[in-house]
């Protein structure tokens, strides 16, 4: 055990030494950028499911096994190496908030612990995060290995949510649900859904879900990106859609009407439920300051830049403009017509190199005029990226052999929270919970026990979760956590080889000090955005 314990004081030290960084960077980031996110806000330090608003009470039976095991073994951990280094015990327990445990002590006694040696105490200390580390490293080699091999993404297109009056919305098909036909034409995922709906220039289509329903999508354009200079009266978001009804005075339905709509035009006119719009038609983009349009006297960074053709040859969109410049040469001077903040100007611009490819100096986006339009209005729930972040979809041994386990590992830590401090995500996960499961199937090595598969991965995910995030705060350089006092430890380590005789002042003032930075980078990290 002793060997066990001088392990786990070298892997405390490590980890000590990089928590203590990562609360002091953490505090400074939300000094200088103290606009409050979610994940901020004070409720959501404490592991209590409903109440934090990452842990759903869906998972609370399994967050509350996992916490009760990460306690245990923490604390019983300590216990145990008193017991080795004949330190006494003088009082243990577990506090518990109604019937959810928040807190577990093992109390050495004072003088017993004293007349122990450093080493013994520093064992002792570090016992507890030890202990967390390998029950964290045991369920993720269950949870990669056997059981996230025995769980698939189901064929379909995993619904996410749909846009508040889109057609998904209007057909009844919400958070939970699985497409899995059109028009009566298998769809094995997204890109497949989006096939068949490019196929029909209907604007109704019949589409079958998971459950066997059957409902009928009406089609309508809807607008999910614009840019604000060029479209000023009309407004998007979240809640409620922006439905394009007419451009130039036709009515249109899909996204193909719109694409025809707009490609045949110099400049539209936009008639939506929420405002209409005159803009220039073509791929719209920012100016490199360093760039060849730039040298031409095109302003960079006061607003972007619409380019309507090049070298005569019609550019409506992002993918347009690009596949003209397949046909330049770096070097080569093309004449550019494009809507520039001074008004519509034509230009002779040489093309530079970039990567080997014809540059502009343009960095464009998606888009006719930098709009982005659906027809459905579904968002599609990342199901393949969560199981693949588990390891699942590599074989009957899931991602233990694949090369990424501590990768893996890195993002489990953030995947309750995902979609809070992931750029581009807009859902978090919190296990196989109802309906999440509705987007997986069991199979493989563990397909005999059906549904328990979820329950098995629940309960390993969140074991894993809370002990790996416990010993990892544990590490914390602050008193009264083991960090602080395996700081003390260490401190009067390297205090006691310096010529002095204010070898106690010294360490006291070491550890007090390193505390009171700690705690108050804590502090900051929870309440700067109240602050400043």
């Amino acid at each position: 055990w002793r060997a066990w314990g001088n392990f786990g004081v070298g892997a405390a030290i490590v980890i000590m030494v990089g928590a203590g960084a990562a609360v002091f960077a953490s505090a400074l980031a939300a000094v200088q950028q103290p606009e409050r996110s979610t994940i901020q806000n004070p409720q959501n330090v404490l592991v209590i499911p409903g109440v934090n608003d990452f842990l759903p009470l869906a998972a609370a039976p399994e967050i509350v096994f996992g916490l009760v095991l990460a306690l245990v073994v923490h604390e019983g951990g300590h216990g145990l190496l008193c017991r080795v280094e004949d330190i006494e015990i003088d009082s243990m327990g577990l506090a518990f908030l109604a019937f959810i445990p928040v807190g577990a002590f093992v109390q050495p006694d004072e003088e017993s612990r004293n007349r122990a040696s450093r080493g013994s105490q520093t064992r002792m200390f570090a016992a507890g995060v030890t202990n967390n580390f390998f029950v964290t490293f045991l369920a993720f080699l269950v949870l990669f290995g056997p059981v996230s091999g025995s769980i698939a993404v189901t064929a379909g297109v995993p619904i996410g949510d749909s846009v508040d009056g889109g057609p998904a919305d209007r057909a009844g098909i919400e958070y939970g649900d699985v497409v899995t036909h059109v028009e009566g034409e298998p769809v094995a995922n997204f890109s497949e859904f989006d096939a068949a709906l490019d196929r029909t220039s209907d604007r109704s289509v019949d589409v079958r879900l998971q459950d066997g329903t059957e409902t009928t999508l009406n089609r309508s354009v809807m607008l999910t990106r614009v840019v604000p200079d060029l479209m000023p009266n009309v407004s998007i978001s979240r809640d409620r859609a922006t439905v394009v009804r007419r451009v130039n005075g036709t009515a249109v339905h899909t996204e193909r009407d719109f694409a025809r709509a707009m490609s045949d035009r110099r400049t539209a006119e936009l008639e939506t439920n929420r405002g209409s719009a005159t803009l220039p038609v073509g791929a719209y983009g920012n100016v490199d300051p360093d760039g060849p349009m730039a040298d031409e006297g095109v302003p960079a960074g006061e607003g972007g830049v619409v380019v309507m053709s090049v070298d005569g040859e019609r550019t409506p969109n992002e993918t347009a403009y690009q596949r003209a410049l397949d046909g330049v040469e770096p070097g080569e001077t093309v004449t550019v017509v494009a809507h520039t903040p001074a008004g519509q100007e034509t230009l002779d611009v040489t093309a530079v190199d970039d990567g080997g490819a014809a540059s502009l100096g343009l960095r464009t986006r998606q888009g006719f005029s930098g709009i982005t339009v659906v027809d459905v209005g579904i968002n599609v729930y990342p199901a393949n990226g969560f199981l693949a972040s588990l390891g699942g979809d590599s074989g009957p041994f899931g991602g233990l052999f694949s090369g990424e386990l501590l990768r893996n590992a890195f993002i489990v830590l953030l995947l309750p929270f995902f979609g809070a401090v992931a750029p581009g995500e807009a859902y978090n996960f919190a296990g196989f919970i109802d309906p999440v499961t509705n987007f997986y199937v069991v199979s493989g090595p563990l397909a005999f026990l059906g549904g328990g598969v979820f329950l098995l991965a629940n309960l390993l995910f969140w074991t894993a979760w809370i002990n790996l995030n416990l010993g990892l705060f544990n590490c914390v350089p602050m008193f009264p956590l083991d960090g602080g006092h395996i700081l003390r430890a260490s401190a009067e380590s390297f205090v006691s080889r310096l010529p002095t005789d204010s070898g106690r002042r010294l360490t006291s003032a070491l550890t007090v000090s390193v505390s009171v930075v700690m705690l108050l980078g804590l502090a900051l990290m929870v309440f700067a955005p109240q602050i400043f």
